[in-house]
């Protein structure tokens, strides 16, 4: 198994990522809050996934240990797959689906595009006794003396990618970007901005629609 990457970002595209490692480019599909922390012509370090399919081999990449072992977890629950998964980790941070399994929190759950009120119930009854409570995971996992940038200059080519990604339409996702700006949930020009929390925020607001 891969358990990680270590090399040089060759290019990043809206749903993943080409690592060179040792002269080869191995391309990691990760959620836009890993992407964000990425950098064309820089080092970089992802925890990995290998998922394979009779008909394909996908790798998935991630900004922590914690963050590949909650993916992993979460595909043992019924009707959860790798890119319902990593949709979930695109919404919510590790600790927040921990709390939301914990606290019986469907509503949060069901923020994820592609999980319903059942759907929500369901994995809150499978996942309680195997995610942990929030904190299980360790903050500090990830390389040594590593710690992942946070200015992203197209933060808003990143959360509206995202977001069409996880199944909204360009207007759902050119609107929420308005409506953060506009209220002051993401800080003007020149400051750094967590496209993670970012598209979370995004999200919060499109599901009171």
């Amino acid at each position: 198994m891969i358990a990680h990457l270590h090399g040089t970002v060759a290019g990043v595209a809206p749903d993943g990522a080409v690592i060179e490692v040792g002269g080869v480019g191995i391309r990691v599909q990760c959620t836009p809050g890993t992407l964000a922390t990425l950098r064309p012509g820089e080092q970089a370090w992802v925890a990995t996934s290998l998922v394979v399919r009779e008909d394909s081999l996908t790798l998935y990449g991630f900004a922590s240990d914690d963050e590949r072992n909650v993916f992993e977890l979460l595909q043992t629950a019924s009707g959860v797959g790798p890119r319902l998964a990593l949709a979930m980790l695109a919404v919510h941070a590790p600790d927040a689906l921990r709390r939301a399994v914990a606290t019986d929190d469907v509503g949060v759950l069901t923020m994820v595009p592609g999980i319903g009120k059942k759907g929500a119930q369901r994995i809150v009854l499978e996942m309680r006794d195997r995610l942990g409570p929030p904190g299980a995971g360790d903050p500090g996992d990830g390389p040594p003396g590593r710690a992942p940038s946070r200015r992203v200059p197209s933060w808003r080519d990143q959360v509206h990618t995202g977001l069409v990604n996880l199944g909204w339409t360009a207007r759902d996702a050119d609107q929420a970007i308005a409506a953060l700006e506009a209220d002051g949930t993401i800080a003007g020009d020149g400051e750094p901005v967590d496209v993670s929390a970012a598209l979370r925020a995004a999200l919060r607001k499109l599901s009171r629609h």
